[in-house]
């Protein structure tokens, strides 16, 4: 028994349900994970905009740090921040200038849709003062670092950069790439 053929108006409204609902399938694959590079030029700018700070460290040392330079070391998985350094201790007659150099690993906050770092480390500081006080600022600067770093971010996604197709993403893992960042993008759950 033979079926008999499908009215044009019925075919046409059944492919319409076909492309749409292809459409939607198509659509359904752009909410997946996405990947997005911060280069390193929006990460050098969204610093500059936190400096210069200006802090007392143990009620001694009045610290003022400015002119932040930011480079990437990818085969480490670390981002390194290199700050002219000005420290006016109590005893001096002049403040010690000089720069400070540390380095940490970046990673994702994604409660805050924040790049942040960790594991801190002073690489360099040289002021100006004599040797055995820069060692001893150096040891100071180690244990001090991780509370100054810790909740200032490197670098915060704008919420409408987090949208795309009406779905809402939320940064989940991050690479250190030599001309920027790559971010993990994942549909909020």
């Amino acid at each position: 028994m033979r079926l008999p053929p499908l009215p044009l108006p019925t075919l046409a409204r059944f492919g319409s349900v076909m492309f749409l609902a292809s459409l939607l399938a198509s659509c359904a694959s752009l909410s997946g994970p996405r990947k997005v590079e911060i280069p390193l030029h929006k990460l050098q700018a969204g610093l500059e905009r936190r400096f210069p700070v200006n802090n007392r460290l143990m009620q001694i040392f009045d610290i003022r740090l400015s002119r932040p330079m930011l480079s990437l070391q990818p085969e480490a998985d670390r981002v390194a921040l290199a700050l002219e350094a000005s420290v006016s201790p109590p005893f001096a007659s002049n403040a010690w200038s000089g720069s400070l150099s540390f380095s940490g690993r970046l990673y994702v906050d994604p409660g805050r849709a924040a790049v942040m770092m960790a594991e801190p480390r002073v690489d360099r500081l040289v002021l100006g003062a004599n040797p055995e006080a820069e060692r001893q600022l150096t040891r100071v600067a180690n244990t001090l670092i991780d509370t100054v770093v810790r909740d200032v971010p490197v670098y915060s996604f704008d919420m409408q950069d987090l949208r795309y197709a009406g779905v809402q993403f939320v940064p989940t893992r991050i690479e250190t790439t030599r001309s920027g960042l790559l971010v993990t993008l994942e549909p909020a759950k």
